[in-house]
Parts: structure tokens; sequence; C-alpha cells
């Protein structure tokens, strides 16, 4: 990382969802934002229908085992950070297809390994996930998304993305 912090203590902020990652991603074009080039995942879209192998009940249950988080029986769900003086909030909500995971939006910051624990209650690693950035309709695998998450936090955008 550019910050030079180890992976594990990056704070994370971004606003994206969650897919599985289909077989056939393969490396689109570039993606240029304000905080570097990042490359792309291009597929068919019709795989985006494909569910995660994760059922819904379980990822919702999983996510609700994490201390501090607040998971809603439609899907929806905050986990918080527990100290004051490095504050973090992530906001998210899982869709459903077919009693399985369809994707998860996710909103927020936080720190990367709080992050994992998301994405294990999503089935990684076993589960090989991509990210949609949302404004920019773009998808990334997961190291880039990652570092493009990374790179926004340590930019101070997870302060502008918490509710104050």
């Amino acid at each position: 990382m550019t910050s030079g912090q180890p992976e594990s203590a990056a704070v994370y902020a971004f606003e994206a969802t969650l897919h599985p990652r289909p077989a056939q991603a393969v490396a689109g074009g570039d993606f240029q934002d304000g905080r570097g080039v990042w490359p792309t995942l291009t597929f068919p879209r019709e795989s985006l229908g494909q569910p995660l192998s994760v059922g819904f009940d379980e990822a919702l249950e999983r996510l609700g085992g994490l201390s501090r988080l607040y998971a809603e029986p439609d899907g929806s769900f905050v986990w918080t950070s527990p100290a004051e003086d490095h504050r973090w909030q992530l906001d998210g909500n899982l869709f459903e297809r077919g009693g399985r995971v369809l994707l998860v939006d996710l909103k927020g910051s936080c720190p990367a390994d709080e992050f994992d624990q998301v994405l294990a209650a999503c089935g990684w690693p076993a589960e090989s996930l991509m990210f949609e950035l949302v404004r920019a309709g773009v998808f990334l695998d997961e190291e880039t998304f990652r570092r493009h998450a990374a790179s926004r936090g340590a930019a101070g955008d997870a302060q502008t993305l918490r509710p104050s």
C-alpha cells in the first residue's frame, strides 16, 4: 500500500456492491478516478443473476453474530466501531434470490480486518468475489477493490461516508 500501513491496518472507504465473480470474468479496460487508474473486469451481464453459494439466512445469521452488528430479517444491517477515537460505520443490505444471497450493497468505512469478517459471512474466501463501484458502474476484482477502498480511506473519504 502507498500509505506504508500494513494491509490489515488499512481503513477502507467504499460504496460498492459485492457479487460472485463469474468464471467468464476477464480483464476489461481501465477506470480512472481521482485516486488512480484501476483495471476493471468484463463478463457476460446475464451472469449477474447468479447468486453466491451461501444461503441468505446463513449469511444473515453469520453477520448477526458479529459484535456491534445489528441485522434485520430483511437483510439490512449496520455495523459500528467499538471506540470513539477510531470511528467507522458500515451499512449494508443483502439481496436474495432462490434462498441464496444474490448481491450485497455496502457503504461506509471499516478496517480491513472487519471487512474480511463481512466477506466471510458471505462465503469468502471459498467464494471468488468481485465488486461494483456503484457511482462509476465498473467491476473490480478483489485485490483491485481493496487497493481502491484503502486509497479512499487514506484520503479521508471514511469521514464523509459515516453519519455524524
